[in-house]
């Protein structure tokens, strides 16, 4: 493996919506993005996603973990196989449980049997080393984001919003010299974003999302509940801080009473009224923010995040971007990283008192 120049890196990720993996493939030299490679989904089938339900929460050893790792070290190998010219692959796993205050953080999935089944060497266990040493181990992508602020030639201010199971924002100094440097980033979690809708879909109507935002777009928020939810004080807590998908579940239940127009209609309200509420967070005010993951998708979340934000706001594709691949980009871009030694995460990303180069690395036998 080549310790300097330009890598055609493969990554791999599973988010907490449950929906698949993506692949997709970057040249990078761990600093700068050369370019953007092929990429490819996986979606995991009714059944495995019920394994990996089953699974939420629980810890290595737990009844139900090996049947979910299974799963997903299957879906990645029949994705990723699809793949030819990779040098190396970043692997992040599927995550079940993140406490980083308590038991720490968990993802399943073992990156040295896809190091044997792939021939690639693989990082995987990104995590772990930055909550071991106190950070939340969360967001990684943020020193990816950077690379991306500075490959679209940015100049002022930005954050890049992901919509996933949980929303994270990296706000961004494109002028600072790299993600290293005090002030570059800061970057933390929002709050709930697409997890409770999905599961009120799959409890009340056995459907895996809301599709096109069509269910809230005909629903009323309950703007009073959504100032309450609103009142937890995890959202004044100052960053860095991160989420488990499942810290807002008992959110389905408190709604029971609204239609389920009614209900998706708040759920949606509460991930667009979080992300405003974080804005106070910010360094300095952005000029724009880009959103990238599933609920960009999402026209009645992106009304309503442009309603109660008077920022330009702007799905990734406007940039030429992907936001279907740029966290499986990410976990490239970080694995080309952890191979030369370098950072992937610190004090403004999360909280970690050092810069932290997180991830195992395994190699194939000869």
């Amino acid at each position: 493996m080549r310790k300097e120049g330009a890598l055609w890196a493969l990554g791999a990720m599973s988010g907490t919506s449950l929906d698949g993996v993506d692949g997709a493939m970057i040249k990078t030299d761990g600093h700068a993005i050369f370019a953007f490679g092929p990429s490819a989904y996986r979606p995991y089938t009714p059944e495995e996603q019920d394994r990996l339900r089953a699974a939420l929460g629980q810890w290595p050893g737990d009844p139900d973990v090996a049947a979910a790792a299974e799963v997903v070290e299957t879906a990645h190998a029949e994705l990723l196989a699809r793949f030819t010219g990779a040098e190396l692959l970043g692997f992040h796993g599927q995550t079940l449980a993140h406490d980083p205050a308590g038991k720490g953080t968990h993802q399943c999935g073992n990156g040295a049997i896809l190091a044997q089944v792939l021939g690639l060497p693989t990082v995987w266990d990104f995590r772990s080393s930055d909550v071991t040493i106190g950070g939340q181990g969360a967001p990684l992508a943020p020193f990816y984001h950077y690379a991306l602020a500075r490959h679209i030639s940015a100049t002022e201010p930005l954050a890049f919003l992901n919509l996933g199971g949980v929303g994270n924002l990296t706000w961004i100094d494109p002028t600072a010299p790299g993600p290293e440097s005090p002030g570059a980033l800061l970057a933390f979690d929002t709050g709930p974003a697409n997890a409770p809708l999905n599961d009120l879909m799959l409890s009340r109507l056995g459907l895996s999302h809301d599709e096109g935002g069509a269910l809230a777009a005909q629903g009323e928020a309950d703007e009073d509940f959504v100032a309450m939810v609103l009142k937890d004080p995890w959202f004044d807590h100052p960053p860095p801080k991160s989420l488990d998908r499942n810290d807002f579940h008992g959110l389905i239940d408190r709604l029971e009473m609204l239609s389920d127009e009614d209900a998706a209609a708040t759920l949606t309200a509460i991930a667009a009224a979080s992300v405003a509420a974080a804005q106070i967070h910010f360094p300095a005010p952005v000029t724009r923010i880009l959103v990238t993951g599933g609920g960009r998708n999402n026209p009645t979340l992106m009304a309503e995040l442009r309603r109660r934000i008077p920022v330009r706001i702007d799905p990734v594709e406007d940039v030429g971007l992907d936001g279907d691949m740029l966290e499986a980009q990410a976990f490239a871009f970080l694995a080309v990283r952890v191979l030369r030694k370098m950072a992937t995460s610190g004090p403004d990303t999360t909280g970690a008192p050092a810069l932290v180069g997180g991830g195992q690395i395994s190699r194939p036998d000869p």
